[in-house]
């Protein structure tokens, strides 16, 4: 850790005040401070709880780290950029080993990023790129796989074409440049046509709502939406129920919360992405604790940040549908049987009908 540099330091100090004593004086035999038995230091940076997962994100990293031999601090910034940037700024003070950042703006912590780095503090981007700050590592999902899988999905489900809204997320998380592209790769030459565009700021779920009913207002011959995850998805899918759409109008997203699960067996979901989070936080709690001992830690490439190639980390999604349903999300023990099937009841272990 880089604490030790200066209790080195420290011992070489109180040897150097030892040999250069007054003359005639008795050598005394001075014992060097010994280094403290800090442990590693992390601090963790959340743009927000408000979507479902982060809390998962957060449990399963601090536990991990924790049985790794460190302790974290958390920091939950709301939404506010300014927050997090003063929040970070606190974790340099504290002298952190190493920092974990989930971006509010990816563009607006180049500068504080670079004044951790300046204090020896290694910088992890978690699940969203901070560019032009040349971290030491970015942590994530395939997200130009998520936007392909969501653009097979409504493929799928809408085999003839015709006309789509995008409801995409925060248009300052880098991450959503990914998806969008994935997306539009994967529904070139199908025959759906997106007439309608639009981006919630923050990840604002209201917003998704306002965009849905704006867009029907030009447009009501619709036959699908993607929406950029399960939250935008579930207002997404209130817009079109007030509009006697749910249910006809294929909407694909991602996260797998477990509202989404739900309105996939009932119908008015087709599908969500399942990316598992517990092994991403897993993985970038060991990672980190391995950056905070000085040691390499794997990648699978590369990814620029507009300044610097980022070594980056990727776990693969899974396309989640109510044809495999229990398959990965029951099974994994991700969400329960009860709880995805509550509304429409669902088959137990013995084969009776529950409710």
């Amino acid at each position: 850790m880089k604490r030790d540099v200066r209790y080195l330091a420290a011992a070489a100090a109180c040897a150097g005040m030892l040999l250069t004593s007054g003359c005639g004086s008795r050598l005394q035999e001075v014992q060097a401070p010994a280094p403290r038995e800090d442990k590693l230091q992390i601090g963790l940076s959340f743009d927000s709880f408000v979507i479902e997962r982060w809390t998962r994100d957060r449990d399963m990293f601090v536990s991990t780290a924790q049985s790794l031999g460190a302790d974290v601090n958390v920091q939950v910034a709301n939404g506010d950029v300014q927050e997090q940037i003063s929040q970070i700024e606190y974790f340099i003070k504290k002298d952190m080993d190493v920092i974990v950042i989930i971006a509010i703006d990816g563009n607006a912590l180049s500068d504080v990023v670079k004044q951790a780095q300046d204090e020896g503090i290694r910088i992890i981007s978690y699940d969203r790129l901070i560019n032009n700050a040349g971290t030491d590592l970015y942590i994530s999902f395939d997200n130009t796989m998520v936007g392909q899988l969501m653009g097979e999905a409504l493929k799928d489900a809408c085999p003839d074409g015709g006309k789509i809204f995008a409801i995409n997320g925060s248009p300052t998380d880098n991450n959503v440049s990914l998806v969008v592209d994935g997306f539009q790769k994967a529904i070139e030459g199908s025959g759906l046509e997106t007439v309608y565009t639009d981006y919630c700021d923050n990840w604002l779920a209201e917003l998704a709502f306002d965009a849905v009913n704006e867009g029907l207002s030009r447009d009501r011959d619709i036959v699908g939406v993607m929406c950029g995850n399960d939250d935008l998805a579930s207002q997404a899918i209130r817009a079109l129920s007030e509009n006697r759409l749910a249910g006809k109008v294929a909407v694909v997203a991602q996260d797998a919360e477990l509202s989404a699960c739900q309105r996939i067996v009932e119908g008015t979901q087709t599908m969500t992405v399942y990316k598992s989070v517990e092994e991403l936080a897993r993985t970038a709690a060991e990672m980190a604790v391995a950056l905070g001992k000085g040691e390499e830690v794997e990648s699978t490439g590369t990814i620029y940040d507009g300044s610097a190639e980022v070594p980056c980390y990727y776990i693969d999604p899974v396309a989640v549908t109510a044809d495999n349903m229990d398959e990965v999300i029951i099974d994994s023990g991700f969400h329960q049987k009860e709880d995805v099937y509550l509304n429409i009841g669902y088959v137990d272990t013995a084969g009776s009908a529950s409710r």
